[in-house]
């Protein structure tokens, strides 16, 4: 009898299961996520509920740790578009990509806000929780219409997951009084199930984008060492990333509303005789 090929007891993994250059960049982003919600606990929270005294600047170390591995997940949601792009992307990317944003972009930043209820002096933990759920759901919401939604390209439609998470925890940051924090990170939520259109991070308002992201990371590193000015630096950083987020969609409304203007009197003009 004629001798077994040795390849045929072996089975080809699926292309299906075959991870991509940029499927580990996404794997990546959902591990920042990750280690940002035990950087919250085990830094600020635990902290909080065993009454440790000396948790003023291990909170503050911890705090800064986990805002800036979401700022490292942002960079890999970031790249791991450039490269599937650039290189060749496994059939689950779509999936990965989701699945990795809710876990850094959904989870870690609504945790944030929960422990920010729970261990700032004039919050509610109740009312907090609700907060968190919001933006939790808000995250869930947008990426499932994400998934199902073809938007013309180049734009997205509602305040990306990424920009929303960093902008939630900026408010948080700021330190403003607990019902004005409450009211900036509900807004922030609806802009992210809204229907306003925002460009896409490519060429050159991708670079600005990283620019900003390795900034943030600096400002961060000065608040959480003490550094001279570092807390004052932080807050300006945070206000203008708050006013970045009010204001790309006043931008975004100005032009629908020049574009809708436009049409109109081309609409007028072609009816003329």
């Amino acid at each position: 009898m004629p001798e077994a090929d040795e390849g045929d007891g072996e089975e080809e993994m699926p292309l299906s299961l075959r991870l991509s250059i940029a499927d580990t960049l996404t794997l990546g982003n959902a591990t920042c996520g990750f280690m940002a919600v035990y950087f919250t606990t085990t830094g600020i929270l635990i902290p909080h509920l065993t009454g440790n005294d000396e948790s003023t600047g291990m909170a503050r170390h911890s705090a800064a740790t986990a805002v800036i591995l979401m700022l490292c997940a942002a960079v890999f949601d970031l790249c791991d578009g450039l490269v599937a792009r650039k290189l060749r992307s496994s059939p689950m990317g779509a999936e990965l990509d989701n699945l990795s944003d809710l876990i850094s972009f959904g989870l870690a930043p609504a945790y944030f806000v929960l422990v920010y209820g729970m261990v700032a002096d004039d919050a509610h933990q109740r009312v907090a929780a609700l907060g968190a759920i919001v933006v939790l759901l808000a995250v869930v919401l947008r990426l499932a219409r994400f998934s199902c939604v073809t938007m013309k390209d180049g734009m997205f439609q509602g305040m990306p997951s990424p920009f929303g998470a960093l902008t939630v925890v900026s408010i948080v940051l700021l330190e403003l009084p607990f019902v004005a924090t409450l009211l900036a990170i509900l807004g922030i939520a609806w802009l992210m199930v809204s229907r306003v259109e925002y460009p896409k991070p490519r060429g050159r308002l991708a670079v600005a984008m990283l620019s900003w992201i390795v900034l943030s990371m600096g400002l961060l590193a000065a608040w959480a060492f003490d550094a001279p000015s570092g807390q004052l630096l932080l807050q300006t950083g945070c206000a203008l990333q708050l006013v970045m987020g009010a204001v790309i969609p006043l931008f975004a409304t100005a032009r629908r509303v020049n574009n809708f203007r436009d049409n109109r009197r081309e609409a007028r003009a072609a009816q003329l005789p």
